[in-house]
């Protein structure tokens, strides 16, 4: 329970005034403490207020953290059985709940020690329209620690491992969610993705996932990195699952302003249509990153001989060149360290000033947990803070301001490709899953581990882009995606031309 603020101390004003190189007498701190005192009547009244809560629908109990001989990938952070409507669309179907995403009743930890405890009061947007649609919320899947890395070794519960091979990262920051499909054990599921956090985990575990445009789908009860780079969406066993999962949750939400302008499609109708027709654009600078990673070529050439399938049923297939698309992993960076810093971590996960809705119990349990316990966050979220605080402090949001105003050009210099071809292609990731760092590593290579996979998949965070990952053929014996990306608002094309895809043989023998 709350209690009213306190009105501050003469020596708290003299101690704020300090920091910010403000000369104060002891008059002018008990002038101010009187000017304060106004406001804190303000304050005391919101005490009295009642908060509007996101509606909470359907009964549940709030499951169990399940055994280790039960959760052999450590993908399960927590077992639940919360089940919709009788009817729908998603009938039938179990989905998990990638845990930055609130599910009323069911603890959530996102990954971080500093959440441990939380449990949500809400519903999130996109898991009340699951369960209106027929689905059964089947329990949450563990993810990185904030969703601050694309490896799967930083979740606070331990590693979450490959299905293909348990020594290998399942990707991040939806490990969990991903290795879940790809393990059988739920046919969809909800993931987020703010650098490649969809896609990377899907790529490395071999199932389909797709990161929709920017403010298509709803991230109301969900624990953001950056409002600007952040997305929702589905996770699935199959490019259909993926269309009904898709249609179900996106659209616009008065919670959140992002998705004001949404302009939802007809997802379920671009299944079945053929090839032929479709107008493909092979990216140059995709297939040509240099990693160090011996098999970054046979990934490329795979990827290369899918897009040949895709020409050979009907696709034309062009190879077309994007300089700037090797300067989005730039831009990115420039958005989302200070804006991680700012909003995520320092904003105790909501920030300020933002006009949707904020889901007070989460922000009110991260500010106790990070304050008291700044340690037990991982290394790649100290990163973060650190860098961040250190340019926000001594180039004052400079970097963050120039990069943001950068991802209008990236997105122009995408949608003029765009405007000649229905969807650009290149590899997902540049080479498929790397081991888990062993415990003890150094922390460079905890970072390294985390970090150095997303050449391709987060300029499309900063443009906005949909971009949609379905396995495409193995390397080395473990998956490969291939990553089309599409017009704003345009899932339905990358759902048809990844089904066209997926129905020209089992991407397994590749």
């Amino acid at each position: 329970m709350t209690t009213a603020p306190r009105l501050p101390t003469a020596a708290e004003i003299l101690e704020l005034a300090r920091g910010f190189g403000m000369t104060l007498s002891e008059a002018d701190a008990h002038s101010f403490r009187g000017l304060m005192a106004g406001s804190m009547a303000s304050y005391a009244r919101l005490d009295e207020l009642a908060e509007p809560k996101l509606a909470v629908r359907y009964p549940r109990t709030p499951g169990y953290r399940p055994e280790p001989r039960d959760n052999p990938l450590n993908a399960w952070y927590w077992k639940c059985e919360v089940r919709g409507a009788a009817t729908g669309p998603l009938a039938g179907k179990r989905v998990a709940v990638k845990d930055n995403i609130c599910v009323a009743g069911v603890p959530m930890m996102n990954g971080s020690r500093v959440l441990e405890g939380y449990v949500p009061d809400v519903d999130a947007t996109v898991v009340a329209r699951i369960l209106d649609a027929g689905g059964t919320i089947v329990g949450k899947a563990a993810c990185e620690d904030l969703c601050f890395s694309a490896g799967s070794h930083t979740c606070a519960t331990g590693p979450i491992r490959n299905p293909h091979d348990p020594l290998r990262s399942a990707g991040g920051s939806s490990g969990g969610s991903a290795a879940l499909v790809a393990a059988g054990e739920v046919e969809m599921a909800l993931g987020g993705d703010q650098g490649g956090s969809i896609r990377t985990p899907s790529g490395w575990c071999g199932v389909c996932g797709l990161k929709p445009t920017w403010g298509l789908v709803p991230m109301t009860g969900g624990m953001p990195i950056s409002y600007s780079v952040d997305h929702c969406g589905p996770i699935c066993d199959s490019v259909e699952n993926v269309a009904r999962l898709l249609a179900v949750i996106a659209g616009p939400d008065p919670h959140d302003p992002r998705t004001a302008n949404a302009r939802v499609g007809d997802y379920p109708g671009a299944l079945g249509q053929p090839a032929k027709g479709l107008r493909i654009a092979a990216l140059k600078e995709g297939f040509g990153h240099e990693t160090g990673n011996p098999l970054t070529p046979d990934t490329s050439k795979k990827v290369r001989l899918a897009l040949g399938r895709l020409e050979d049923a009907g696709a034309i297939v062009e190879e077309v060149s994007i300089p700037m698309h090797l300067d989005g992993p730039h831009i990115w960076a420039g958005i989302i360290l200070e804006g991680a810093a700012e909003m995520m971590i320092k904003g105790y996960a909501m920030g300020n000033n933002w006009p949707g809705y904020y889901t007070t119990s989460l922000q009110e349990a991260f500010a106790r947990g990070w304050r008291s316990r700044p340690d037990d966050v991982s290394e790649t979220v100290k990163l973060v803070l650190l860098l961040g605080e250190y340019m926000h402090r001594n180039y004052h949001n400079r970097y963050h301001a120039k990069a943001q105003n950068l991802r209008v050009v990236l997105r122009r210099a995408y949608d003029e490709v765009l405007a000649r071809y229905d969807a650009i292609a290149m590899p997902t990731l540049p080479f498929p899953a790397t081991r888990l760092p062993e415990p003890g590593c150094s922390r460079e290579e905890y970072v390294e581990r985390a970090l150095d996979m997303q050449q391709n998949t987060c300029p499309f965070d900063a443009s906005g882009h949909p971009a949609f990952t379905v396995p495409c053929g193995k390397v080395g014996g473990l998956p490969i995606g291939l990553m089309l990306v599409g017009k704003h608002f345009d899932e339905a094309t990358l759902i048809r031309a990844g089904h066209a895809f997926e129905r020209l043989g089992d991407w397994r023998e590749y």
